[in-house]
């Protein structure tokens, strides 16, 4: 008779949230940035796409360089980044300064 093998074990649950909980996670939204967002406390991924919505409604992206946003020719978002134009990665560091941990 073959020898018995052991049941197969379940995997152990995860500790932490998984890959890319800190960016799932909520925080704080200056008030500027929640005027173009929409809201005052949303996930970091969520902020970048609502931006990324608001930069396609308003053609804010320079159509020879499809990485660079030309904050100048809107008002609220010149304002809000304090730049005529700026990077996609660019965009990344000047949202920093609009957001804090919930």
């Amino acid at each position: 008779m073959p020898p018995k093998r052991a049941a197969a074990k379940a995997p152990a649950p995860k500790v932490g949230g998984g890959r890319g909980a800190a960016l799932r996670k909520p925080v704080n939204v200056s008030p500027e940035l929640a005027k173009i967002v929409g809201s005052s406390k949303l996930p970091r991924t969520e902020i970048t796409k609502q931006l990324c919505v608001y930069i396609k409604k308003k053609k804010l992206q320079n159509p020879d360089n499809m990485r660079e946003i030309l904050a100048k020719n809107d008002p609220a978002f010149r304002e809000l980044f304090g730049k005529d134009k700026f990077t996609m990665f660019e965009m990344a560091k000047l949202v920093q300064k609009h957001i804090t941990a919930a």
